[in-house]
């Protein structure tokens, strides 16, 4: 069902705990900044709105395994 690709808005609302606006912000622009600095990807759509992924939440269900990042390595001198 692509319904349940995304999150609701209510379910946006429970995850971060802003579900009205305040202090002349609305509720979305409360939930991007929340979202922003709590790390969680999302995307606005043309409304403003904060549209977040299940898959982003519940993590992803395949079996392969996640890329480790890139680091270098100090121990070799050259």
């Amino acid at each position: 069902m692509i319904g349940s690709m995304f999150l609701t808005p209510e379910e946006v609302g429970e995850l971060t705990g802003i579900r009205v606006g305040r202090a002349g912000r609305t509720r979305d622009q409360l939930q991007v900044a929340w979202l922003r600095t709590s790390g969680i990807p999302f995307w606005t759509n043309a409304r403003g709105r904060p549209i977040i992924a299940r898959a982003a939440i519940e993590g992803q269900r395949s079996t392969e395994q996640p890329r480790q990042k890139w680091q270098p390595n100090f121990a070799v001198s050259g």
